[in-house]
């Protein structure tokens, strides 16, 4: 797999001389591994031979729906306001996840432990693919990244559980995994995924905005 540009998309003229305008680009990139939640509500999610995306998610998924109710990384709206489904999945590359374990100093984080649905490989920096992007999947289904998923407290203690005698990671991994916990996203066209497609990841023009 490659980071380089393949087909580039021609960016548009900058109305400003002060705005940066960073030509859009389609990457490569291979589904290794899907897994969902074996229960509502459970945070640690398990190997599936395959997911069927639907509108709304993954049916059975504990972040599946239209909506969802906001909570502490949406602090512009009152706890527990109806929203937007945006977090419908957690995708992850293994490239980020071995770049938190050796910065955590465990042999491995394993993608199910924090609650991944789907895992890539072949992107570098894949937890920096800004909001806009989407994942083409070659049976059809797309995703469309919303940003990217913060490390929290709770994915801490489920590593920790994991790891004998250090009880220090569930604090350690927020700060170790700060922009490389992968992205949230939402299926914009349902279809199937399972380990060894093929994805192309088409990333949109970014405007940067002056202050």
């Amino acid at each position: 797999m490659s980071d380089q540009p393949m087909l580039p998309i021609e960016a548009g003229t900058a109305p400003e001389p002060d705005i940066v305008v960073v030509p859009g680009r389609r990457l490569r990139a291979r589904l290794v591994a899907t897994f969902a939640t074996a229960e509502p509500g459970d945070f640690r999610t398990v190997a599936a031979e395959r997911l069927d995306l639907i509108h709304g998610g993954i049916a059975g998924d504990r972040h599946h729906g239209f909506t969802r109710h906001s909570g502490g990384r949406e602090p512009w709206f009152p706890r527990g306001t109806e929203i937007a489904n945006d977090r419908q999945l957690s995708i992850l590359s293994l490239e980020d996840l071995a770049e938190i374990a050796t910065r955590l100093d465990v042999p491995e984080v394993r993608p199910e432990w924090i609650g991944a649905n789907l895992v890539v490989e072949g992107i570098a920096r894949f937890s920096f693919l800004p909001k806009g992007t989407r994942l083409f999947f070659e049976d059809g289904a797309v995703v469309a990244l919303a940003g990217q998923n913060a490390p929290c407290k709770i994915a801490g203690r489920a590593i920790a559980a994991e790891v004998p005698d250090r009880p220090d990671l569930e604090l350690g991994f927020p700060k170790a995994a700060k922009r490389l916990r992968g992205v949230i996203g939402w299926v914009e066209r349902p279809g199937p995924v399972f380990p060894g497609q093929a994805v192309s990841v088409h990333v949109p023009e970014q405007w940067i905005y002056p202050a």
